[in-house]
């Protein structure tokens, strides 16, 4: 494992032309101290647990000091907020110190979030505050357990610094992993600002880093439309199979390679209830949970039009068109994995929105009733109490164990071999809001314990975790319906 030092900076992005980013030096915490590393990104990066003791790391990851071969920067990008154009965001409070090239090959942006004012924070300080930190540090891992796609978590830094929000709050620092940051937003800056030029060469470039299997290729460009579009129908499938709720998915908020970017206000369902509203700013509920495919097809298409320079209407069209067919294939295929089904009906999806609907009629807690799907005993004469007592009435879900029941025999399926592969896809442990809040809470009175703890839980979510049970059950009272605030 190599020191700190010997890390290997590679920054395309800092390659590109004047008007990409701006040069931003990063504005360190007076007393920034690690409060929390996240050891398998420690490894992503050929690091080990030890560089993590080292008091450089600190001052590194906190931008401190500088690493020869960081260029810090903040990317430029606006974004579609709330449906609304807005033509100039960027790096607020972020700065992309470098890209890393690990051991294995792989490329790792470094990305500290708190680090200080840049040309882009409109007015605000450039800090995070320490709950959002907090939450974000522990989603990243959270999704990355259950197989969804997302930017991870390196370390986060504590401070007694003060940040002024709605109230006075503590100051905090991340930094975030992801093998580029480019957003729907970056493209459509370049687009609305009438520069086709810079429009292009932002897409070779993620072409280049990311597609290369598309480079030269003549209709490389609709082709990395089509890529970004499927990539997206993943993601959007995964949040929904798992029950999550980004909470604000405006377009500068969208990853170009597909990946969960820009945790905020976001929300795992406890009770099933499709018009789930995580983010208290959301008063129309556009990005409800049931809302979250259609957003993300409106999403692409605000893409699409910023790509008009390099494909053509109809190549926009008809990549936007594979976009539902795609999703629906993906989230099926989800959902016949929580189901523990091993062959594909033509009646798969009525089963899933059958059992759906009942399990929002009787409020069943999403993860909790997935995971007791788990010991589903098929044989004819059990009931399979410990299920259908998520039911009121019970009636209808023994109506639906039936069908299921019967869809399991015609497909010959071992009761013990789909237990085992079902405990492998429907997890114990996600990231509840009340789990996340109770965390912050003890970190704002200076344990970060908790955070530790959690983030092992939902590292390894599909463990049972002896002892740690209560981290599984259902919201208590203070904790039900919970919602997000976007301010960090």
């Amino acid at each position: 494992m190599a020191p700190l030092e010997q890390l290997v900076f590679d920054n395309t992005y800092a390659r590109l032309p004047p008007g990409f980013a701006a040069r931003v030096a990063p504005a360190p915490f007076p007393d920034a101290h690690v409060v929390s590393v996240n050891p398998a990104a420690l490894r992503l990066l050929g690091l080990d647990a030890e560089a993590a003791t080292r008091p450089e790391f600190a001052r590194v990851f906190g931008g401190g000091q500088l690493l020869p071969g960081m260029e810090p920067l903040a990317m430029v990008y606006a974004g579609h907020q709330f449906g609304v154009y807005v033509p100039r965001l960027g790096d607020g409070r972020a700065l992309l110190l470098g890209e890393v090239r690990a051991p294995d090959g792989a490329k790792w942006d470094l990305h500290l979030k708190g680090g200080g004012p840049t040309p882009f924070s409109r007015g605000g300080d450039g800090r995070a505050v320490l709950r959002s930190t907090v939450r974000e540090y522990l989603a990243g891992e959270a999704l990355h357990a259950l197989g969804i796609p997302t930017t991870r978590a390196l370390c986060m830094l504590g401070s007694r610094t003060p940040v002024y929000r709605e109230d006075v709050e503590t100051g905090a620092m991340l930094v975030r992993m992801a093998p580029s940051h480019v957003r729907f937003g970056t493209f459509e800056f370049f687009h609305h600002t009438e520069q086709p030029a810079h429009v292009a060469t932002l897409a070779e470039h993620v072409i280049a880093g990311h597609f290369p299997h598309i480079m030269g290729q003549e209709r490389r460009h609709a082709r990395f439309f089509e890529e970004v579009v499927e990539r997206t129908a993943r993601l959007i499938a995964g949040w929904q199979a798992v029950g999550f709720e980004h909470g604000v998915m405006n377009t500068d908020n969208m990853s170009i390679l597909g990946l969960t970017l820009d945790y905020g206000p976001y929300g795992f369902l406890d009770d099933f209830d499709p018009g789930f509203v995580c983010n208290h700013s959301d008063h129309q509920g556009r990005y409800a949970f049931d809302q979250q495919p259609r957003v993300a097809l409106w999403n692409l298409a605000c893409l699409g039009e910023a790509l008009l320079t390099l494909i053509t209407e109809d190549e926009a069209r008809a990549a936007l068109g594979a976009f539902q067919p795609a999703f629906a294939a993906h989230f099926l295929a989800r959902m016949r994995e929580k189901l523990g089904l091993s062959e594909t009906r033509d009646d798969d999806r009525a089963l899933v929105e059958d059992l759906f609907g009942l399990m929002a009629g009787s409020h069943v807690d999403y993860t909790r009733f997935f995971r007791a799907l788990n010991r589903f005993d098929s044989k004819p004469d059990v009931r399979n109490d410990a299920l259908r007592d998520h039911f009121l009435p019970p009636e209808g879900f023994d109506a639906w164990a039936a069908r299921y029941r019967a869809r399991l025999d015609a497909e010959g399926s071992v009761d013990t071999v789909r237990h085992a592969r079902m405990d492998r896809v429907n997890p114990k442990y996600v990231l509840r809001n009340w789990v996340a809040q109770q965390a912050i809470a003890r970190a704002q009175e200076g344990d970060f314990a908790e955070v530790d703890r959690v983030l092992a839980l939902v590292s390894a979510p599909f463990e049972e975790h002896p002892g740690s049970e209560a981290y599984a059950a259902s919201p208590p009272t203070w904790g039900r319906h919970l919602v997000v605030s976007c301010s960090s």
